[in-house]
């Protein structure tokens, strides 16, 4: 039986597209990773996972999957494949089964990147170019915050009332990376969620955008669930 190889499958966030990946991705290639970003139309929690089951489906096990942000909430539910050996947190939320974003938001201190975000006409919430400067991408130059406000999808404000059925971290070996500096999910949301699911924990003085600050640590990161689920890549190679 030809031998097994571990896919990278990266679900991002709110206010973001897949490419908000690139630097992660561009390290990890470089290490001989196959990785696949999923698009998010983030027009729904159901749309949201369904854009991400597609691309699990259509790609051999074993998977890590890894959410950054909202993408939390997709990789929570569609990390039951299967195929996925493990789950990778960024700055994410990881709701439990009948928890929604909105309820999780709730039950911690109210982060800035809140006081910052526009309503437009059809229901969907962005964030102001000086809110992605202050308080999403505060590490990263002005220059570079102002083209991700720019380029930014747009997240239905419906979503933070939706939950999720059923939770994949009970059962799949899971990391959480902390951004201590984060402005968008409460630095202690992220710490309960992390401590709840019994994660690999790694804390890193970033901003909710260390995907593309600190792209190396969190390469590392994933490359250690790589490693960690290569035993299940080898038996399934026999």
């Amino acid at each position: 039986m030809a031998k097994a190889e571990t896919t990278i499958v990266l679900v991002h966030g709110a206010w973001a597209d897949g490419s908000s990946w690139s630097r992660v991705i561009r390290l990890l290639q470089a290490k001989g990773h196959r990785v696949i970003a999923v698009q998010m139309p983030l027009t729904s929690l159901e749309d949201d996972l369904a854009a991400t089951r597609r691309i699990i489906a259509d790609t051999a096990g074993p998977i890590v999957l890894v959410g950054h942000s909202w993408g939390g909430m997709a990789v929570t539910q569609a990390g039951n494949d299967p195929k996925v050996a493990a789950l990778v947190y960024v700055s994410a939320f990881a709701p439990d089964a009948g928890e929604s974003g909105g309820s999780l938001i709730g039950a911690h201190p109210t982060p800035p990147a809140l006081s910052t975000v526009v309503t437009d006409s059809s229901g969907f919430v962005y964030q102001t170019t000086q809110g992605m400067i202050d308080n999403v991408a505060p590490d990263l130059p002005a220059d570079e915050a102002r083209v991700l406000a720019a380029t930014q999808k747009r997240l239905a404000g419906k979503t933070f009332e939706q939950t999720v059925a059923v939770v994949a971290w009970k059962a799949k070996p899971s990391w959480f990376i902390v951004t201590a500096e984060d402005r968008v999910v409460s630095v202690d949301l992220q710490t309960a969620a992390a401590k709840r699911m019994n994660a690999k924990t790694t804390v890193i003085h970033a901003s909710h955008m260390s995907i593309l600050s600190r792209p190396h640590e969190i390469a590392s990161v994933i490359g250690d669930a790589v490693a960690a689920v290569a035993p299940m890549v080898e038996l399934a190679s026999r």
